[in-house]
């Protein structure tokens, strides 16, 4: 099944649903996982303006996979211990326009320009790999589940007012032209308290150039979900 079939199937779901959110619990944090997050999210936004409900800070596209699939696969390539390593991952949650920041990995490793290139493709396409490895009989359950989790426990210390909640997340943002964008944000009893500015900061090479080349592909995906929300 390909993206756009699941945005055919989706959209309407969404858009349903968060119609709903709008009219019982306005004001409730609002987590997007269905696919294509890049399109579902722009859709989730265009419901709440026309209901007058649109707080930016409690509408979330989660991306918590990406981190968890980057954490584990540096993971494994350099030895450490998967608790101790956190790689952010910006953009979307969509092929090419998925970009790990290998270069702001904690803790510092050194990568070949090789093991970079091999790394980003895998986590671009860690779907696919298990989709493959499953002959088509599933897909990557249990890690989206994990990885919802782990962003719903995080929501919720945030809300428990615990200072010190960062998590990758696709929301509407001004770090770049796009008006969504993906990146490490400081989550807080309201909401999006801030965003880790210093992430997109001292990019290296590679990353530059895989961010001007995921900006067309995330454009296009969220001008789709806003043009579906206002037919």
């Amino acid at each position: 099944m390909t993206r756009d079939d699941l945005f055919n199937i989706n959209a309407g779901i969404v858009k349903s649903l968060v119609e709903a959110v709008a009219d019982n619990c306005p004001n409730a944090w609002i987590h997007i996982i269905s696919n294509p997050v890049n399109s579902m999210v722009p859709i989730a936004a265009e419901v709440l303006k026309k209901k007058g409900v649109y707080d930016p800070k409690k509408l979330f596209g989660v991306t918590t996979l990406d981190i968890v699939r980057a954490n584990t696969f540096v993971a494994e390539k350099k030895g450490l211990r998967l608790i101790e390593v956190d790689v952010p991952v910006i953009g979307g949650h969509a092929g090419i326009t998925i970009l790990p920041l290998l270069s702001k990995t904690k803790p510092a490793c050194e990568f070949t320009q090789e093991e970079i290139e091999k790394l980003t493709d895998r986590i671009q396409n860690g779907g696919t790999e298990v989709v493959e490895a499953k002959a088509g009989a599933g897909s990557a359950t249990l890690s989206m589940a994990y990885a919802s989790a782990r962003f719903v426990e995080s929501s919720l210390r945030a809300l428990d007012g615990d200072s010190d909640v960062y998590e990758c997340t696709y929301v509407q943002s001004e770090l770049t032209e796009l008006p969504y964008f993906a990146s490490r944000v400081k989550l807080g009893k309201k909401g999006v308290e801030g965003f880790a500015t210093s992430d997109l900061e001292n990019l290296s090479p590679f990353e530059k150039e895989g961010l001007e080349k995921l900006k067309p592909e995330l454009k296009a995906s969220i001008d789709k979900g806003i043009a579906f929300a206002n037919k």
